[in-house]
């Protein structure tokens, strides 16, 4: 059983008995003996843990965690203090910049600060094997996310989801309720960020949605 350390904890307790979950966890024990996986296995449940359920103003969905030496710690598109922020996170760095004129570029990449005002950052697929992106596609994962997902969407409170790519806008059918707001766009990574990214203004726009519904809006500065 995991343990998130808030709200996530009673709303989650059913999930690690279904098959599904049983069948994943086996295979995630024989990954971690065998070969190299990350995040590291203390670090896999770090979206949930440092994000309430209560506390959720906005979603970033990502893929699957990075998958190079020391980068992936649990939340999307983040890497701890001393690694190099991925083009992906240059990219989303860089339409902050234009959009709310925050710059936190040149700085790092841990989007921790994110994390604890409210922004749950979390991946479609939770682990990968060093090296082999999207290697644990299909093992469970997506179910495991997408219940997530439900669960947030049955919340009255408003918050945003953005989805940026072909795998968060998958989750977009599990989004159903009115109160909240959706916004899309290309993926920031720089194989697809001037198709659509680049100019989005999410930020900027969720800020907006949630003043409007006497919410906080987020500080989008990572320091």
């Amino acid at each position: 059983m995991v343990n998130f350390g808030n709200d996530w904890d009673e709303l989650l307790s059913d999930e690690f008995t279904k098959e599904y979950y049983v069948r994943l966890r086996k295979f995630l024990v024989t990954e971690y003996r065998t070969r190299r996986i990350f995040p590291g296995m203390y670090d896999i449940f770090n979206a949930l843990k440092m994000t309430s359920y209560s506390d959720v103003k906005c979603v970033i969905i990502g893929q699957d965690p990075y998958h190079g030496e020391g980068q992936a710690h649990g939340l999307s598109f983040s890497v701890r203090k001393g690694v190099a922020p991925p083009p992906s996170l240059v990219n989303i760095f860089k339409e902050i910049r234009d959009d709310v004129g925050i710059d936190n570029m040149g700085r790092h990449g841990e989007l921790t600060k994110w994390a604890q005002n409210g922004v749950l950052l979390l991946n479609s697929v939770l682990t990968v094997r060093a090296n082999q992106p999207r290697s644990h596609r299909g093992m469970g994962w997506e179910q495991f996310t997408t219940d997530v997902i439900e669960l947030l969407n049955r919340r009255e409170k408003p918050m945003v989801f953005m989805l940026w790519g072909s795998d968060a806008k998958a989750k977009q059918m599990y989004i159903t309720n009115p109160n909240h707001l959706i916004l899309r766009a290309a993926h920031p990574s720089p194989l697809s960020a001037y198709n659509g990214f680049f100019g989005c203004r999410h930020f900027s726009q969720a800020n907006a949605f949630l003043t409007d519904n006497g919410l906080e809006p987020i500080d989008w500065s990572i320091d």
